[in-house]
């Protein structure tokens, strides 16, 4: 049988809220989520071994705690009858980037599982599942444009997205996400934790949604500039291109996104900042 292929898309917060801390230590968010049409590539070639390669330009920055093996194990004791095989993991994201690249592989595995085994979970079980694996790994999982909060575990999908032209830029540094959140000062909040927030959307244009996101700011933000000052740099980069709309920070950062009306802004602005830095992670891409 040929391998089966998925992009693990990366993930951007446009927005994210955080709403506080709960009395387990993690914090409750509220986040406005898209996902690139770039990311890392990950095969399986189905078989009776669970093994694991990696490649791809951040293939080294990788730990051995890799989540595409913690992903197939638990789906495996989720569904004993389930088989693994040989995934094969091309690395392209910056590791540490604020991107969910972890979280990404993992729902990618989940997906070539259920394919391979010709298994569908339903929605209890795959929230369960990807819990177990990280926070933000649900909202991988389907990989399209979603509201989601709680510690990440929860969400309500958008309507579809405008085709929304972007930019990210990494400046080459990781950026560790439970550093960020521990340099954070947030209030407590209850073990009953927060609401469902309202839906939004449809929107029409890049340029509503970057009026809708513009106001709601990274909560995040603060604290990895303190950990990380370059970020300033990098924003203010992106600031200096023509035609920008909106820059943030996606996650935990480091990696700052532009958005931009027309891809051909974006791709301009792309390469202007790789001439500036060439030793920065630069990409062009379209978020939906």
């Amino acid at each position: 049988m040929a391998p089966l292929t998925e992009l693990a898309a990366a993930k951007v917060n446009l927005t994210l809220q955080v709403l506080g801390r709960r009395p387990d230590g993690y914090h409750e968010i509220q986040s406005l989520t898209a996902f690139a049409d770039l990311g890392d590539q990950l095969s399986l070639e189905p078989g009776d071994e669970l093994r694991l390669d990696v490649v791809g330009e951040n293939a080294s920055a990788l730990t051995a705690d890799n989540l595409v093996l913690k992903a197939a194990h638990s789906f495996i004791e989720l569904r004993p009858e389930a088989k693994a095989g040989t995934f094969r993991l091309h690395k392209s994201l910056p590791v540490a980037a604020g991107l969910g690249g972890g979280s990404a592989d993992a729902a990618a595995a989940v997906r070539l599982l259920m394919q391979a085994n010709d298994i569908v979970l339903n929605a209890d079980e795959a929230t369960s599942l990807c819990l177990g694996i990280g926070a933000d790994v649900r909202v991988c999982l389907d990989s399209r444009a979603a509201i989601m909060w709680g510690v990440g575990e929860k969400q309500i999908a958008l309507p579809p997205l405008p085709q929304v032209p972007a930019v990210l830029v990494n400046p080459a540094v990781p950026l560790s996400t439970p550093a960020v959140f521990n340099a954070l000062s947030a209030a407590n909040v209850t073990s009953a934790g927060v609401g469902e927030p309202n839906p939004v959307g449809p929107f029409e244009d890049v340029e509503e949604l970057a009026a809708f996101a513009k106001p709601v700011a990274n909560d995040l933000e603060a604290a990895a500039k303190r950990l990380e000052p370059i970020i300033n740099n990098v924003q203010d980069e992106l600031l200096g291109t023509s035609g920008v709309l909106l820059v943030r920070l996606s996650g935990s950062g480091p990696t700052v996104f532009g958005l931009f009306s027309q891809q051909q802004e974006a791709a301009a602005a792309a390469a202007q900042i790789t001439s500036a830095h060439p030793e920065w992670w630069v990409r062009s891409t379209v978020l939906s």
